[in-house]
């Protein structure tokens, strides 16, 4: 029997798959969790040792264990990892720093707008394909250069989370194309290559690492790594790829027209494209493989937000049992949750406002709400932003012809539905969920030879269909939302300025 095994590093938490080539099935799973470092609002940080190094030995040694295969019997290894982030290392690969996070963390808003005046946001969007936001890694590098001069200087190479871990396995510092688009205004689309023509004064290029396919070859395990993971030396490993790519391949989007809506710490969408999507309120990125486009979006804030309900105003219900009973609750709660309406732009906003200044908001309550009829009212706020994001993607001129929901958010059937219902689309759930680690070991398997793209419908077929119970409140319900925004933004964005002059006192 061959075998692929494939590792993902989360927001919360790090998990991997090791599955039989011949017929998709999971063989053995692991999970590890690991925290999310907020040093001060607007940052957003992981320790790269502990939680990206650290979780997936822990993790890769738990899966050889548990499942008693032969190490040798693993045809290849496929890691994908929270992306965008910046990690600077030195020559001996050692991190410097926490690595920074992606759009989460939005501690680069002047350099955004420095870049911005100084190479011009039409000039950005037509080299690079995505304008500037808070999922740019160009201006974290350039914050880094004013902020930690010496960090900079002693920097090698700077990497992200996914070639952090490679490097660890193989000594080789790569990065797939699809991440490396995210290095705006670094990388040129048009060219698929790193550029400095719109600026030189960030990092220089020879700092970067080199350019691959997700699904090639990066290099073989070490004998160090070996030795760390109970991996047999000489291993392959891919390039790798950011988790949501990995989550979309494990679902089987793979043409045009299909769209990922991944359910997890945050709600992520790709769709692949026949041709680029350029919209400064989306992302663009070339595919997995050359020829083929992505356009992505994402929110801030989602599971993160029934998190911290269940955590601050759920504590008598008990950890485990928790969310089941906010479910019962909010299901007596009817559509549109008896007026409430929820801005759930607790960590600012990405896309399509891209907005870091933008503030959660409970808006419409009165003394006859409960507790079911607020998370209901969480929920469908997350719904409804996630709604704008469908409606940006038809404005472009990119409307979804397939939208396949992955990740642990899919077990929360109001979630589910309320996106359906306030974003008017159906939705198909494919029997597995794993998510990630499942996808890389698909695209391991890829990578060796011992699967073809069409494979993914039989490792992984479609088992459930969500349609929309659209009603004219959802319509009515939705327009109130994005008024809601544009009637508070301009509130939110004084009382960041009060936090931040706070803050500098």
């Amino acid at each position: 029997m061959t075998y692929t095994l494939g590792i993902d590093i989360g927001t919360y938490e790090s998990k991997g798959a090791l599955v039989c080539v011949s017929a998709g099935k999971i063989v053995a799973q692991a999970a590890h969790p690991h925290e999310m470092l907020v040093p001060q609002p607007g940052w957003a940080e992981h320790r790269p040792e502990e939680d990206w190094w650290g979780d997936a030995v822990r993790i890769i040694r738990q899966l050889i264990a548990e499942s008693g295969i032969d190490p040798n019997d693993i045809a290849a290894l496929a890691v994908s990892a929270i992306g965008p982030c910046m990690l600077p290392v030195d020559a001996d690969g050692s991190p410097l720093m926490n690595g920074v996070l992606y759009g989460v963390d939005t501690r680069a808003e002047k350099e955004i707008a420095y870049l911005n005046a100084r190479i011009g946001e039409d000039e950005i969007l037509a080299t690079c394909g995505n304008a500037l936001t808070s999922q740019s890694v160009g201006p974290k590098i350039l914050w880094l250069k004013r902020n930690r001069p010496d960090l900079h200087a002693r920097t090698h190479k700077m990497l992200t989370s996914t070639s952090f871990i490679t490097h660890r396995l193989t000594g080789e510092c790569v990065i797939d194309h699809y991440t490396a688009a995210n290095f705006s205004p670094l990388y040129d689309v048009n060219r698929l290559g790193w550029s400095d023509a719109l600026t030189d004064e960030i990092v220089p290029l020879d700092r970067l690492p080199k350019l691959c396919w997700s699904c090639e070859i990066a290099g073989f395990v070490t004998a160090w790594a070996a030795g760390e993971t109970g991996l047999a030396k000489g291993t392959p490993v891919t390039c790798g790829t950011i988790d949501a790519a990995a989550e979309a391949v494990s679902v089987g989007v793979r043409n045009p027209g299909d769209m990922m809506m991944m359910y997890g710490s945050t709600v992520f969408v790709i769709q692949v494209t026949d041709d680029p999507v350029r919209d400064p309120r989306l992302w663009y990125a070339p595919w997995l493989v050359p020829g083929q486009h992505a356009s992505m979006a994402g929110l801030a804030t989602s599971g993160t937000l029934t998190h911290w309900f269940r955590d601050r105003f759920a504590g008598d219900l008990g950890r485990e049992e928790a969310f089941s009973r906010l479910a019962s609750e909010a299901a007596e709660s009817p559509p549109c949750s008896n007026g409430l309406i929820v801005l759930p732009y607790f960590s600012g906003e990405r896309t399509p406002i891209h907005d870091p200044k933008a503030k959660g908001v409970f808006f419409g309550l009165n003394l006859t709400h409960a507790r079911g009829d607020i998370y209901r009212a969480l929920i469908e706020g997350i719904a409804m932003g996630t709604a704008h994001v469908i409606e940006t993607y038809r404005d472009a001129g990119a409307n979804p012809e397939r939208i396949l929901a992955v990740g642990g958010g899919t077990r929360n059937s109001l979630w589910l539905q309320s996106t359906s219902d306030f974003g008017d689309v159906s939705q198909t759930v494919s029997r597995i969920s794993v998510g990630a680690s499942y996808g890389d070991a698909f695209l391991a398997a890829l990578a060796v030879g011992q699967a073809q793209w069409e494979d993914i419908a039989a490792w992984n077929p479609p088992v459930e269909k969500v349609n929309p119970r659209r009603l004219a409140m959802h319509d009515r319900h939705y327009r109130r939302f994005l008024r809601l925004y544009e009637k508070t933004k301009d509130i939110a964005a004084e009382l960041s300025e009060d936090l931040e002059a706070a803050d500098q006192q």
